[in-house]
């Protein structure tokens, strides 16, 4: 099946519009994913990149990709992979391919693990409680498996709710975790991020949740199922007003820039200044400096890979690369030469990969020079 729509994408003709469980199976997109971040094929791969003019390359192969408007990505982006022969190919701004004379790493007590399934809920109370994987909790009308917490509706939904009582739900550094509200909306969050949540929602009001800070994807509940209520997710920068639909936020505390991609429907993103309308494979870059918003077509695989246990980077300079490793790995990271930090690497690479690993595979495709580890400081040289 795989082969038919790779086929398909490098003629003019549009691939058939199928569901994705017709186009790959379960086990079909393991391997996929396997060939994708298949450690032991990158060495390899990545001596093929000195061969290649990636930019050259790619638009002659994107001027033929007959890619539908659509929501189900996953297949297209597994299907282009294969087409461009790049499941674990590493396109990097620095020349040739070099397995010798590299530098040893000096690793001193390494402490650095990838993340894992983690977080605090803090009740209405103040009471903290702390979920983690495989360690069950349950209360009243909520229940945890240690990788999800939900939250379920009233046996009489349209009883009145007459004070909404939150929760907050805390994804430290080096964490991840799901979350279902009482109306059905599913949200995973990425590492270091906080969600301020209703335990309940009233009936046919807003739904208002608010990103306190960090990463979320949100699969929302349709108006239609809640008497046309419009869900909202809002920020320290701006609120994002939807019917039903799916998107990603990325509003770290650390960042000047909230980005805001929609994978399906249509979105609104109000600032006290401004409101822009989003349609799929868009994303808002919110300047909360200078108060203005940027929108640009986006490669949704790209920025929503993360929830799928992919880091996928397309051309990002090493020090936001690095940005995004020190969360996930919860890692100091400091870069011994400056000039380091702009180079670019282009990859998908597994999140349980250690980052031993993923540093030696920078190392090889000489992005850098070498690393140092200690403890859970990592130094880039």
């Amino acid at each position: 099946m795989s082969k038919q729509i790779a086929a398909s994408l490098l003629k003019d003709e549009k691939p058939e519009a199928l569901d994705s469980s017709e186009l790959f199976s379960d086990d079909e997109k393991e391997e996929i994913i396997n060939r994708l971040t298949d450690e032991s094929e990158i060495a390899s791969r990545l001596h093929l990149k000195a061969q290649i003019d990636r930019k050259a390359d790619w638009e002659k192969i994107q001027s033929n990709l007959a890619l539908p408007q659509k929501t189900n990505y996953w297949p297209y982006a597994a299907a282009a992979a294969i087409v461009l022969g790049i499941c674990t190919t590493i396109f990097v701004s620095k020349g040739g391919f070099s397995a010798t004379d590299m530098a040893d790493p000096i690793i001193v007590n390494n402490q650095i693990v990838p993340g894992d399934d983690k977080a605090i809920l803090t009740l209405e109370t103040g009471e903290e409680v702390n979920l983690d994987k495989d360690v069950p909790y349950t209360a009243e009308n909520v229940q945890s498996d240690g990788e999800n917490i939900v939250y379920n509706e009233a046996s009489d939904p349209e009883s009145t709710v007459k004070e909404i009582a939150y929760n907050f739900l805390t994804v430290p550094r080096g964490g991840q975790f799901q979350l279902t509200l009482s109306d059905g909306t599913h949200v995973w969050l990425n590492s270091d991020s906080k969600l301020k949540y209703p335990v309940r929602f009233k009936v046919g009001e807003p739904r208002v949740v608010e990103l306190l800070y960090g990463e979320a994807y949100f699969d929302v509940s349709p108006s239609t199922m809640h008497k046309g209520a419009k869900f909202e997710v809002i920020n320290r920068a701006q609120s994002v007003e939807v019917l039903g639909t799916e998107f990603n936020i990325k509003a770290y505390k650390d960042e000047v820039t909230v980005y805001t991609t929609l994978v399906e429907g249509q979105v609104k993103v109000r600032t006290q200044e401004l409101v822009q309308d989003l349609v799929p494979n868009q994303q808002s870059q919110l300047n909360t400096a200078n108060r203005t918003i940027d929108v640009s077509q986006v490669d949704v695989y790209n920025e929503i890979a993360w929830k799928e246990g992919i880091f996928s980077f397309d051309d990002k300079s090493l020090k936001d690369i690095m940005t995004v490793l020190s969360r996930w790995y919860d890692i100091d990271v400091a870069f011994e030469e400056k000039n380091l930090e702009s180079e670019r690497f282009v990859g998908v690479l597994k999140k349980n990969y250690s980052i031993e690993t993923i540093l030696s595979i920078f190392q090889k495709a000489n992005i850098i020079n070498a690393f140092e580890i200690n403890n859970k400081s990592v130094i880039i040289k």
